[in-house]
């Protein structure tokens, strides 16, 4: 009887290259804080954001212009004010840059007892 197995494709250098940039997009706290934010409401004004602890404004433009970047949020001007939201699918293209893994290596293959 033969066993049926699911390969999984291993990832090209390429794309490799792409999750570790959008992992690095979020690997600082600030960006991270950030995307949880984003994540609780359908958009921010930027006046809204916060960061704990508190960071100049300058700086929190930077790390929106990372996020900007990683095409994680994007932007819309309404008059004076900035307003910031999450692309749709950015949880997804985080989530989808980890291996999906049904159990640990320790449950498929359990160390015999002695």
């Amino acid at each position: 009887m033969t066993e049926s197995r699911k390969f999984e494709m291993t990832p090209t250098g390429e794309a490799l290259g792409e999750s570790a940039a959008l992992l690095g997009a979020v690997a600082d706290p600030v960006r991270l804080g950030l995307i949880h934010q984003l994540a609780q409401r359908e958009c921010a004004c930027v006046c809204d954001l916060q960061t704990s602890p508190p960071i100049p404004d300058n700086l929190l433009s930077y790390h929106l212009k990372v996020l900007r970047d990683a095409e994680l949020v994007t932007s819309k001007r309404r008059g004076r004010w900035v307003d910031y939201y999450l692309l749709p699918d950015a949880l997804d293209r985080l989530r989808d840059t980890l291996p999906s893994v049904d159990r640990s290596p320790a449950e498929k293959n359990p160390v015999p007892e002695r």
